[in-house]
C-alpha cells in the first residue's frame, strides 16, 4: 500500500495556500484544502484531483472546524498543518483610532482564534505522525506599519500564540512564517487601485516554506528569506 503524507492547508483556494497545496500534490502528498470561496475550491480540486479533498468553509465558524477536525481525522494520520487563511479587515485600511470593532474581531477570530482552535485538533495527530504545524505571519506583525493595525496586531498575536505552543510543546516542530509580500487578492485589497504587479508570486515562496518544513530547525519565527537558496 502507498503511503500517503497528509497535510491539511487553510485558505487553499488562492495565494500561497493553493500554491502550495499544488506543489504538495505534485510531490504525492494528499490534502486537505479548505477555503471561503466554494467556486475557487472547487476549481482547484478539479485541477488538482482525488489527492486534494476539499472543505469548503470559514475557518471562523466552530461548525466548519469541527467538519474539518472530521475529515483529518479520517485520514489516518497528519503530517503537516500549514494555517493560511487570514482576513486582511477593513479596505482600503483605516487608521487604528478608527477602526471599526466589529471588524477588528472578526480579523482576530480569523487570524489568531482560528488557526488556535485548529491546531487543538490537530496536535495530538502531528505528535502521532511526528508531524509539522506552520502558522503564516507577516511583516506587519512585526513593523508598526500605518493603517496595519487590525491585521498587524493580529499576526503579532499569532506569532506569540506560536512562540507560547512551541515552548508547551518541545517535542513539535512549530513554525511562524512569514512569507513577505506577495502579489495576492489579499495584498491588491490592501492597495485598492495601486499596480502590485511588482510583488513577487506565492509560487517563489513555496520553495522557502517547502525547506522549512523539511529541515525542521528548532521551533521559532522565520521568514523566506531564511529558507531562500542564494544562487552564486
Amino acid at each position: 500500500m502507498v503511503h500517503h503524507r497528509n497535510a491539511l492547508v487553510t485558505g487553499a483556494s488562492a495565494g500561497l495556500g493553493l500554491a502550495l497545496s499544488r506543489e504538495l500534490v505534485r510531490r504525492g502528498w494528499r490534502v486537505v484544502g479548505t477555503g471561503r470561496r466554494e467556486d475557487r475550491l472547487a476549481a482547484a480540486g478539479a485541477e488538482l484531483g482525488s489527492a486534494f479533498l476539499t472543505v469548503a468553509g470559514d475557518v471562523a465558524d466552530p461548525v466548519h472546524r469541527k467538519r474539518l477536525a472530521e475529515v483529518t481525522g479520517a485520514l489516518g494520520q497528519l503530517d503537516l498543518v500549514v494555517n493560511n487563511a487570514s482576513s486582511l479587515g477593513a479596505s482600503p485600511l483605516p487608521p487604528l483610532a478608527e477602526y471599526p470593532l466589529d471588524l477588528l474581531e472578526q480579523v482576530y477570530r480569523t487570524n489568531v482564534v482560528a488557526p488556535l482552535a485548529v491546531l487543538r485538533f490537530a496536535l495530538p495527530l502531528l505528535r502521532a505522525a511526528g508531524g509539522v504545524a506552520v502558522n503564516i505571519s507577516s511583516d506587519a506583525g512585526v513593523e508598526p506599519y500605518p493603517g496595519w493595525g487590525g491585521y498587524g496586531s493580529s499576526k503579532a498575536a499569532l506569532d506569540q500564540l506560536t512562540a507560547i505552543l512551541a515552548a508547551e510543546h518541545p517535542d513539535l516542530s512549530i513554525y511562524a512564517f512569514d512569507p513577505g509580500d506577495m502579489r495576492t487578492d489579499m495584498h491588491q485589497a490592501a492597495f485598492p487601485g495601486e499596480d502590485i504587479s511588482d510583488r513577487p508570486t506565492p509560487e517563489t515562496v513555496v520553495p522557502a516554506l517547502l525547506r522549512l518544513i523539511e529541515q525542521r530547525p528548532k521551533s521559532a519565527r522565520y521568514t523566506s528569506a531564511d529558507f531562500t537558496e542564494v544562487v552564486r
